[in-house]
């Protein structure tokens, strides 16, 4: 216990044989505590279960100033927090793994029914229809809806009432999102996103409280727009699925149903919705009063790859021979963020090159990479299969060039791409929409030219023909179960 410390019988007679100079007494609930300096200015303490009041006579009667004070006990915060301190810890560390499972966030443990969107205003949403090219038709179509949010009088005077919801259609990638924050920029009003999968929980009833949430905030800053992308990962129709009515997702459904033209209408809120499966949407989300217009965002034409391509190329520094009327001519089926792919692609094979601008041999090179595959220059191929890989591209070209319906060739290599040993690439002179028997039968002759050079130079067959095979096999039972030519 230290060498300064001393029995209670030993500091007794420390006392009587007058070798203690002051005393310092502290008697508390513990026990009491002695603190004294002897004649020789040593330090020495000792212990009491309780006070002895004849002990106070020793020191009296020995000389010994003293002092009596209440001993110092460790605080009551800290005694609680030592007792409750694990408990406090276990509810701490439940508190946080509920708010990661449940999305709570920002709002707390127990807000995982508060909505998820996320609200873009003028000064945060800088897009507007001069950054969406390539869809004109549906650029038209919305432009009701911008009309009515800047100036609702104009249609209400004459008894018009402006569509609750307009639904976007489309492939992926055709700027289906970016057409929302177009139609919000050029309003200027708020502007909530959120993603359809946002309002699925694993809990009944989430969904829909995220719903009435999102709306009632909505309503709060109207006249505003809702996009909710991806709507059908919660507007799927119902009755489908094996959860019966009180599944989650159909909860939300019909919350949305109701928020959207219920018994009390939403008055300036205009529910924006993107999908590229309006197939598989519950019919009274389509019906008029939701969602009664659709906008079909389509593929763009040359017109449109071009506009497209302009768009973005403003943000790149180009070269004089660049020429996007030529890139979108050799671009048929692309989709804009397949264009905003090509700019990005063009200017990192600049920047490998070390150039100033981005040139068109950099736009080129980017298209091939993207249509036929990264160059696999350091592949070693015997030189058998090589001759045998050139024969066969060799017999595709041929085939592509004498056939009058094919499409023109546009480029043949053996070098070894993506999954391919080589690649005939054919683009159409332009844009196709629709196909004859004549054209069909010539795109499965070209196919079959490979395996047929092999045989008639190579006197061989090899496995290089298999995807060639897959693909005449596809298109000659489309002609027969869904084209009927």
């Amino acid at each position: 216990m230290g060498s300064n410390y001393l029995g209670y019988s030993e500091f007794l007679e420390e006392v009587r044989g007058k070798r203690i100079k002051t005393a310092t007494i502290a008697e508390g609930q513990g026990g009491t505590e002695i603190s004294a300096t002897t004649t020789d200015d040593r330090k020495i303490r000792t212990t009491a279960t309780y006070l002895d009041r004849g002990l106070v006579g020793d020191l009296i009667a020995n000389d010994v100033k003293f002092d009596v004070k209440p001993r110092e006990e460790g605080s009551l915060l800290m005694t609680l927090l030592v007792s409750w301190g694990p408990m406090l810890l276990l509810i701490g560390v439940w508190v946080y793994f509920m708010r990661q499972m449940q999305g709570g966030g920002k709002g707390g443990a127990f807000s995982f029914g508060k909505s998820k969107a996320r609200m873009l205003d003028e000064s945060t949403n800088p897009v507007t229809f001069a950054d969406v090219a390539g869809c004109d038709e549906a650029k038209e179509e919305v432009k009701e809806v911008v009309d009515f949010l800047k100036d609702p009088a104009k249609f209400q005077k004459l008894g018009g009432r402006i569509p609750r919801g307009l639904l976007l259609v489309g492939p992926p990638g055709t700027g289906k999102t970016l057409l929302a924050k177009g139609i919000a920029g050029e309003a200027k009003v708020p502007f909530f996103s959120i993603s359809g999968s946002d309002f699925v929980e694993m809990f009944v009833g989430v969904g829909a409280a995220r719903v009435r949430d999102m709306f009632d905030n909505a309503k709060k800053n109207a006249p505003c727009i809702i996009f909710i992308d991806e709507i059908d990962a919660v507007g799927r129709q119902r009755g489908a699925g094996l959860g019966g009515g009180n599944d989650e997702r159909e909860q939300t459904l019909n919350q949305m149903l109701v928020e959207m033209d219920g018994f009390e209408t939403n008055v300036g809120v205009i529910v924006v919705a993107a999908t590229n499966r309006p197939d598989i949407l519950d019919a009274a989300l389509l019906r008029p009063g939701r969602f009664d217009r659709q906008v079909y965002v389509t593929l763009p034409d040359i017109r449109g790859r071009e506009q497209i391509l302009n768009v973005h190329m403003r943000k790149v520094p180009l070269g004089q021979d660049v020429n996007a009327s030529v890139i979108a001519r050799g671009t048929p089926g692309m989709s804009g963020a397949d264009l905003a792919n090509l700019c990005n692609e063009a200017a990192l094979m600049a920047a490998r090159r070390n150039a100033r601008v981005v040139e068109m041999q950099d736009f080129e090179k980017a298209k091939d990479k993207i249509l036929m595959g990264p160059e696999r220059k350091s592949m070693v191929m015997p030189e058998e299969e090589r001759r045998n890989t050139a024969y066969h591209e060799s017999g595709h070209a041929l085939l592509g060039k004498m056939l009058p319906k094919c499409d023109p060739v546009h480029k043949v290599t053996i070098i070894p791409r993506g999954r391919a040993l080589g690649v005939t690439m054919s683009l159409p002179a332009q844009d196709r929409y629709s196909y004859d028997r004549e054209y069909m039968l010539s795109q499965i002759s070209m196919l079959f030219g490979g395996r047929i050079a092999e045989e008639v130079f190579m006197h061989q067959m090899t496995t290089g023909a298999s995807n060639d095979f897959e693909r005449a096999t596809a298109l000659a039972r489309d002609m027969v179960t869904r084209y009927m030519a």
